[in-house]
């Protein structure tokens, strides 16, 4: 007499098999990330993004050249700092790296209202994307991504945190942080600028990062934040 099987065995056995190596890889993963203690005194000398824009830059024929210059967080404008809060995080120092309101909020305008999936990333996320990995959408960079936001904001405070993020981040065609920003459309230190010339420059970051930098380019004398906003322009 055929011995009869219970089918639940063999579900349970592929269970805990799918469970093992999604462990071992998720083991592997963590025991790979980059040591981001050091970024608590030291100054990150380059970046995941600046490394990716001037390959890409190369091998298009475009010109490389990096227009960075690091300022202390005290020298970072605080109409910048606020604008740059408000238009990407602003709960920032009140999660600890996700912000599950937000996460929540627009999974549910996208179910309610049809409306696409928005992103919703905090600086820290950002941060971690850019200092360590690519844009990819693959996801298993993504929980590289949580990962490494987890361990940032455990070894860094919330201040280095942004003033990282806002030396590191794309304003342009490889215009780097908001000194450079500053200078190369307004002609001031990022310590100077005024509350109009801050929201612009928020407002264009996420304009580049979500269209395109390359319609960030510059433009002879005079160069563009986003089309239809001119430097200068309030």
């Amino acid at each position: 007499m055929k011995r009869f099987r219970f089918p639940g065995s063999r579900i349970l056995r592929i269970a805990a098999g799918v469970g093992a190596v999604a462990f071992a890889v998720l083991s592997y993963v963590y025991l790979t990330l980059p040591d981001v203690r050091q970024l608590a005194t030291t100054n990150p000398r380059t970046t995941a993004f600046m490394e990716l824009r001037e390959r890409e830059a190369a091998a298009a024929g475009r010109p490389v050249k990096r227009v960075q210059r690091w300022v202390p967080y005290s020298r970072i404008s605080i109409n910048l700092r606020r604008a740059v809060l408000a238009a990407e995080d602003s709960a920032f120092f009140d999660h600890e790296g996700v912000d599950i309101a937000e996460i929540k909020k627009s999974i549910q305008d996208s179910l309610e209202k049809g409306k696409e999936l928005r992103g919703a990333s905090t600086i820290t996320q950002q941060l971690a994307k850019n200092l360590y990995l690519s844009p990819s959408r693959n996801p298993l960079r993504k929980v590289e991504e949580l990962m490494i936001t987890w361990r940032l904001e455990t070894a860094l405070s919330k201040a280095r945190i942004l003033e990282i993020y806002l030396n590191v981040i794309e304003w342009g065609d490889l215009v780097w942080g908001a000194e450079a920003a500053s200078r190369t459309y307004f002609g001031v230190p990022a310590s100077a600028l005024s509350r109009e010339q801050a929201a612009l420059l928020a407002v264009s970051d996420k304009f580049c990062r979500n269209h395109g930098f390359r319609l960030c380019a510059g433009r002879s004398g005079r160069r563009y934040l986003h089309p239809g906003l001119r430097a200068g322009q309030p």
